[in-house]
């Protein structure tokens, strides 16, 4: 058997399952569970997913009806890409969305990772009339490698004075800031259970209410016909058991930005060859980014795994 790492600091790959979430999926296992059935084994099933909904809806500062489930954020940021004619996005998104964009329109981000706003706003001020409600912004709020905390605000304030529409993959904050996503003035929204202590294999999309939108997925009009397929009953329940429990962690989140500017001051005490990312920037307090000299990153990571501590190259 090989021999596990020690410590564990790849928390946003994916998170270990919170104990909340375990309980929750146990509850519900065992019993048929197709929630679209209207006799009581399909009543419980819905009342199990309707119950998950809410938690996570209160997370994402958001209605419950607003919340489509999805088989992970990579579906997510799909859907929602996938009603839009053109794509405007940022150079540092998730290969979900480059792949699901090939074409689109990149932003350029400045030298710590931030979007840049004049650029956005040329582009978006060069768009035909008739092409606005057929084209997206879609930046990511938080990045998954640097931690990078994005301008969203000023992102949909741009956006919305040009009739477009917004989308932030928001996998990354989930769970470690507090989002509204309803005071947001974002369309859309991408959401993933693994990341907070949940279970991989479920996301939601966020939709803002009377925003139309079409199923990827062709069926038995799931999800208010949003998105076919019969609910991942099992997974629903650990995002909401692991929603539930993250809502009182934010606070601890934040706390970690001590321990990581602590590990940071150290390091760069210690090696000067030692080159951190988007630290003069807002960042995830749990997520730090950096290289060693000439040492690729491969090395680095087989190094640390050797030496008992799990990271991931970015």
């Amino acid at each position: 058997m090989a021999r596990q790492p020690q410590l564990y600091l790849d928390n946003n790959a994916t998170t270990p399952l919170r104990p909340d979430a375990v309980s929750a999926m146990q509850l519900a296992m065992g019993p048929p569970s197709n929630p679209s059935s209207v006799h009581g084994y399909g009543r419980a099933a819905r009342m199990i997913v309707e119950e998950a909904r809410a938690e996570i809806a209160m997370l994402a500062g958001c209605r419950g009806a607003d919340l489509v489930f999805t088989s992970g954020g990579t579906e997510a940021n799909n859907l929602a890409l996938s009603m839009f004619d053109t794509i405007i996005t940022s150079a540092v998104e998730h290969d979900s969305v480059m792949q699901a964009a090939p074409d689109a329109k990149r932003i350029s981000v400045d030298s710590e990772g931030r979007v840049d706003l004049a650029a956005l706003g040329e582009m978006l001020d060069s768009l035909d009339d008739a092409a606005r409600p057929r084209t997206l912004v879609s930046v990511m709020t938080a990045n998954n490698e640097t931690g990078v905390i994005q301008p969203v605000e000023e992102i949909v304030a741009l956006a919305k004075s040009a009739g477009v529409a917004v989308h932030s993959d928001m996998v990354q904050a989930l769970g470690k800031q507090h989002l509204d996503f309803a005071g947001s003035g974002l369309d859309f929204a991408s959401l993933s259970a693994h990341k907070i202590g949940g279970p991989a294999g479920v996301g939601a999309l966020l939709v803002r209410p009377g925003r139309a939108m079409t199923s990827l997925l062709r069926g038995g009009g799931q999800e208010q016909g949003r998105r076919s397929g019969t609910e991942n009953v099992i997974g629903i329940a650990g995002f909401g058991g692991a929603a539930k429990a993250a809502f009182g962690d934010i606070a601890h989140y934040w706390a970690m930005a001590a321990w990581r500017d602590g590990l940071e001051a150290r390091l760069a005490s210690q090696r000067d060859d030692a080159k951190l990312f988007g630290a003069g920037a807002d960042r995830l307090a749990n997520t730090s980014c950096l290289a060693i000299g000439e040492h690729s990153s491969e090395t680095l990571v087989m190094a640390l795994d050797l030496a008992g501590v799990a990271v991931s190259a970015g």
